[in-house]
């Protein structure tokens, strides 16, 4: 029996087997998957049709020109590619099975025969009932719920590739001589891609990184898992600065803000809460054979001059009224300076939950001096999004600390990890840039092209350990000191990380003295003092002229152009300064120093220091000894700049910066006179505005205790050069108003142009309006007034004279003109009050010189 069933019992298991082998061939899926490219320029197409032939199904390619189609119909073999101004395609595919397809499709040259079209007089353009208005006040209606800030979770990884090359370059600039051995650097593309055909790259850097967001309580971090970039000698380049000063000019581009930031300033997004007020929208497509269907509508500035993009976006009409797909550029009569062409391609994903997020941006910017031949500089950032989690919470210490790490060995990945990473494949150039940087760093005509450049912009001369200069204070004069003569320098990291010096010597003609100063620092962390963040300690000495109530932003006192002041300009000082320094810098921007300062000040010029004696006779004093300890809190989240051979240049941004210091004198101590303390409290942020523009505001308080002479009151800013300073009083004279308790305002409002451009001339000019006002109100206490106390030193009353401020508030204001050759502002500046002082102007012509996109 058993052997009777064995035959029946395999036929049955093989019958069984036959009929699930038939029927799963009979439902297997037929998967096909690729990228459409362009044939021409080896770009990504998006918004391509790829149906299988015989059907309706269909799927357009996404931002990155992926696609993937599926059937378990086994008697499809062949899908259709299909582009408006593009062959269309058929490929054969393989039923049942799962298989990749990359295709890359050729423009149609055929051209179509001439259509002429003739219309009645051409409608006015309004918002009243047309439905492309409509459509974008759908997408403004439904922003909140497309955003990813509307989650409660969300996480993703995220590659960002940001790239910078000598764009639009001839022939006759590639075979120069000094190029005959390194081709190699140079990089073609097509010559209608923006950049022109021939570029020289010479910047690159990419980055990996984990991103996590919470909603609530707010947490937004990124952990850099890997980082690779172009590093210049950092005797020439702040190589951190650069980073950081490209990020600010390409930042993220969410479209659903109101506002993009783009070159430091903001563009208002196409979907903004008030775009219909400033753009023309039309609905130029519809796309019924891609899923979801999508309408394709186009915009234009109403303002062609106006900070407003133009192009086309494409919204889903699945409910949601999101955007998929976004391709941004700016109109060529835009108030920005130098930008050839611009543009920005936005892709967007759908979530498992049918809302959509950004899967890649793509930002490409060509600049140049001449807005349409010449060389220039083009700059690419690509930012592609993929692993998109929502609502799956993290630990406590996933979402704590910083907003942004860099993980220990982000700097260790080699060559395999980044081919495995990158979301496309570079080309040669671009691929081997890194290395070409480092052999273009070893030419010496590379070396001494960077050292010319280095004298020019920075005005230091390199001699490798050492470095002379800064070249501008080479030569000066001033009432006191005559012609004056210096030179100095320090030395460089090539003489060691961790000790820096610095030194300068000076002779004036006119008082035939030396002065000089002398520093030594020591940096705690074993990065140079000019890196960030710096910790270090510094001892300096100084024997130099000063004038009181001068304070210079990012110039030197002794400059040559700042040789030529306006009125009296004989009130100085000869300081005998000895300072001990620690600065220690965190990673969030959070700072703090400490400071020891011995200070022994002499009048020099027309100044005097004078008292009245008991028998009522008049006494001159030679010198006023102080000696301080100090202590800064400084925080300015998510603070940029770049950092100089002199100063960090701040990046301007939205983030406010606060600092506050505190000064204790101390009588008896190596030899300091008087007991005192002050506290001095600053806040500065930049306010953006959209379509008016922007507004830097700052904020100041102080209040001194104790009885002190006047020299060692506030002696308030005062500017009496032909430049225009932001932080000082335009038209007030030195040491003209002192305080031991004061509060102050500056606003600086630019309205890049929205006034302007609504005037012709002006509008082909690019000029911009800007508007400032400064107010300081003050005053002495008694306790430190002369006139209460004859053995206080009395207020000079010769010449323009020193002052206390009474119930008015000092008050100056100006109108300017900005962007002049695109470099230059002129304000008309005002003085408001305390217009009976002698030697008070009303009225200046103030000059300031401001590189500005």
């Amino acid at each position: 029996m058993k052997r009777l069933l064995t035959p029946i019992f395999n036929k049955s298991i093989i019958l069984i087997l036959v009929l699930l082998s038939s029927l799963t061939s009979l439902h297997a899926q037929t998967v096909v998957r690729g990228v459409v490219t362009d044939a021409k320029t080896k770009q990504p197409m998006s918004y391509v049709t790829v149906s299988f032939t015989g059907t309706t199904q269909g799927v357009g390619t996404n931002g990155q020109g992926r696609y993937t189609l599926s059937t378990t119909d086994n008697t499809i073999n062949q899908i259709k590619l299909s582009f408006v101004g593009y062959k269309t395609v058929v490929r054969n595919v393989t039923p049942g099975q799962d298989q990749t397809i990359n295709i890359a499709l050729t423009e149609d040259s055929h051209s179509l025969n001439e259509v002429v079209v003739k219309s009645a007089k051409k409608k006015k353009y309004s918002n009243k009932n047309n439905p492309a208005v409509e459509l974008i006040r759908q997408v403004i209606a439904h922003k909140a719920q497309n955003q990813v800030e509307n989650y409660n979770y969300a996480e993703y990884k995220q590659y960002e590739r940001m790239n910078f090359s000598l764009s639009n370059l001839s022939d006759k600039f590639r075979n120069k001589r000094i190029f005959k051995n390194y081709q190699f650097l140079f990089r073609e593309q097509d010559s209608t891609a923006i950049g022109g055909k021939t570029l020289l790259p010479m910047y690159q850097e990419e980055k990996t990184s984990d991103n996590y967001f919470r909603k609530a309580p707010y947490a937004k971090k990124q952990i850099i898992t890997a980082n690779k970039q172009v590093k210049y000698d950092e005797n020439f380049v702040d190589n951190q600065g650069l980073t950081a000063y490209f990020n600010r000019m390409y930042q993220d581009i969410n479209i659903y803000d109101n506002n993009v930031s783009l070159l430091s300033n903001q563009l208002l997004s196409p979907i903004a809460n008030s775009s219909p007020d400033f753009y023309k929208f039309f609905i130029t497509d519809t796309l019924k054979d891609v899923q979801p269907n999508l309408i394709e509508l186009s915009f234009t500035p109403r303002n062609t001059n106006n900070l407003l993009f133009e192009g086309k976006i494409y919204i889903t009409m699945d409910g949601n009224y999101a955007v998929q797909n976004a391709l941004l550029t700016v109109n060529k009569n835009i108030n920005l300076n130098f930008v050839r062409q611009m543009q920005a391609d936005l892709s967007f994903e759908k979530n498992n939950d049918g809302r959509y997020h950004l899967s890649q941006s793509d930002l490409k910017i060509e600049f140049g001096i001449n807005k349409n031949k010449g060389g220039g500089i083009y700059g690419e950032r690509l930012v592609t999004i993929n692993n998109f989690v929502i609502n799956n919470a993290r630990t406590e210490e996933t979402y704590k600390g910083p907003a942004q790490v860099i993980a220990l060995n982000a700097e260790d990945k080699d060559d395999t990890y980044w081919q495995m990473t990158r979301p496309d494949t570079l080309d040669a150039a671009s691929a081997s840039i890194y290395k070409n940087i480092d052999s273009l760093q070893t030419i010496p005509s590379f070396k001494k092209t960077m050292d010319i450049a280095t004298l020019v912009l920075a005005g230091y001369k390199n001699f490798g350990t050492f470095e002379v200069g800064p070249a501008n204070t080479f030569y000066s004069f001033n009432p006191v000191e005559g012609f004056r003569v210096r030179v100095g320098g320090r030395s460089t990291p090539m003489l060691s990380k961790r000790y820096y010096f610095e030194t300068y010597g000076a002779y004036g003609t006119r008082d035939e003295k030396f002065k000089y100063f002398l520093s030594s620092t020591y940096s705690l962390n074993n990065k140079s003092i000019y890196s960030f963040p710096q910790n270090y300690i510094r001892a300096s000495f100084q024997h130099d002229t000063k004038i009181p109530g001068q304070e210079l932003q990012f110039v030197q006192e002794s400059n040559f152009l700042l040789s030529f002041k306006r009125g009296a300009n004989d009130i100085w000082l000869y300081n005998d300064i000895f300072r001990l320094d620690y600065v220690h810098e965190f990673t969030n921007h959070l700072s703090y120093s400490l400071g020891f300062k011995k200070w022994n000040q002499t009048p020099a010029g027309s100044l005097l220091y004078q008292n009245l004696l008991p028998n009522g006779t008049l006494n001159n004093i030679d010198l006023i000894q102080t000696t301080e300890l100090s202590a800064q809190l400084r925080w300015a989240p998510h603070e940029k700049f770049y950092q100089g051979k002199l100063y960090r240049t701040p990046i301007p941004d939205k983030y406010p910066i606060f600092t506050l210091n505190y000064t204790q004198g101390i009588k008896g101590l190596l030899g300091g006179e008087y007991n005192y303390q002050n506290l001095i409290g600053n806040i500065s942020k930049r306010f953006y505005l959209s379509q008016l523009g922007f507004t830097d505001v700052s904020t100041e308080g102080g209040y001194l205790f104790g009885k002190v002479p006047f020299p060692l009151l506030d002696i308030h800013h005062a500017n009496q050069t032909y430049a225009f300073q932001l932080q000082s009083y335009n038209l007030m004279n030195f040491q003209e108003f002192v305080s031991d308790h004061y509060a102050s305002i500056a606003i600086d409002h630019n309205f890049n142009g929205f006034l302007f451009n609504r005037i012709p001339l002006l509008k082909k000019l690019k000029l911009r309006e800007i508007i400032d006002f400064k107010s300081l109100w003050g005053g002495v206490r008694s306790e430190n007034n002369p006139a209460n106390d004859p053995s206080l030193l009395r207020f000079p009353g010769s010449g323009a004279g020193t002052y206390a401020l009474g119930s008015t508030p000092y008050m100056e204001g100006s109108v300017g003109i900005g962007n002049i050759f695109k470099l230059l502002r002129v304000d008309l500046v005002k003085r408001f009050t305390y217009l009976d002082h002698p030697g008070a102007p009303e009225w200046g012509v103030r000059f300031f010189v401001k590189f500005d996109f």
